[in-house]
């Protein structure tokens, strides 16, 4: 599909003040397009690594879902402008191949000082886009922000090879490893895989600690893991959300979190540092979804950083 006929919505007019997102995307591959700051966007239309990871796929048809409902949102800073570089898929089941090509495309357009926005898939993005990263800034310390409730630090299996669930596993070979993981279920995850978070150093928040008056807290240890990295990633994992509000992902939780004052708070708090250059969502699965439900949800985080 044309990427033109996705960005759409109801016209009140065409000033600064009347403004919807669709109404300042340009779609382009062109890098010599990116001004500093611009929000440059990729589909990642990939859920092989979810199949790996015996998860119920149907993420790679999430991108173009959360882009129509990114569309109608108000734009509410006159130089916000939203470069749309399209979707990576993945060929003959070469999810190595789409991760390399996703991670090229992202140091390319932060070597021009802009920020990454990338729409999974599945959440095998994750390895994907810290490469690009890691690779546009080879020298700078990387905090990720992983808001999900699985560490996704699996060690791939001989037989399957990498997937959605070892991405913090790969990083982790790579070097020092400095994440931050919010949301983790206590039933969603081995004593092994815990294990394996202790031992690579992976702080966590757990999803029942995230309550109102646990806030200052929590944010005060999202402060303090700021301070300590150059540049900062975020990643959302769509299935840290209750399946109340978030029916449409690879794996359900009906004890996940909600989107709630709380979970804001601590949001927008890491939304609002100038560390943070890069975003993604994934595990969206329109083959499960409500009305759309959690593609809304996964486009009303992703518009929390152009309002923020």
């Amino acid at each position: 599909m044309n990427n033109n006929n996705i960005w759409q919505g109801r016209n009140d007019g065409d000033s600064p003040l009347h403004y919807r997102i669709f109404q300042r995307v340009e779609i382009s591959e062109n890098y010599e397009d990116i001004l500093p700051d611009n929000f440059v966007l990729h589909g990642f239309a990939v859920d092989e690594g979810v199949r790996r990871n015996k998860g119920r796929i149907g993420a790679a048809k999430a991108p173009n879902i959360i882009r129509k409902n990114m569309s109608n949102f108000p734009v509410v800073s006159p130089d916000f402008k939203l470069l749309d570089f399209g979707n990576i898929t993945c060929e003959e089941q070469n999810l190595e191949k789409s991760q390399e090509n996703l991670a090229e495309k992202v140091s390319n357009i932060l070597q021009k000082n802009a920020k990454s926005i990338v729409l999974g898939g599945g959440h095998e993005v994750t390895f994907a886009h810290y490469s690009g990263i890691k690779k546009a800034f080879p020298n700078q310390k990387i905090g990720i922000i992983n808001i999900d409730a699985h560490f996704d630090n699996r060690e791939p299996e001989n037989e399957v090879g990498v997937s959605s669930g070892t991405g913090f596993w790969q990083i982790a070979q790579e070097g020092e490893i400095h994440s931050l993981h919010i949301g983790i279920q206590r039933n969603s995850n081995t004593l092994k895989l815990f294990d394996t978070a202790k031992n690579y150093g992976m702080k966590y928040i757990l999803a029942d600690e995230i309550f109102y008056e646990n806030l200052l807290r929590i944010n005060s240890e999202i402060n303090e893991f700021i301070q300590k990295s150059d540049k900062v990633y975020l990643t959302i994992c769509m299935d840290v959300f209750n399946s109340a509000i978030a029916p449409g992902v690879s794996a359900p939780a009906y004890n996940g979190i909600f989107a709630d004052a709380s979970f804001l708070n601590l949001y927008r708090n890491i939304l609002k540092s100038e560390k943070l250059i890069a975003l993604d969502v994934a595990e969206v699965n329109p083959e499960f979804d409500i009305a759309e439900r959690t593609a809304r949800l996964a486009a009303s985080l992703v518009n929390e950083w152009f309002i923020i």
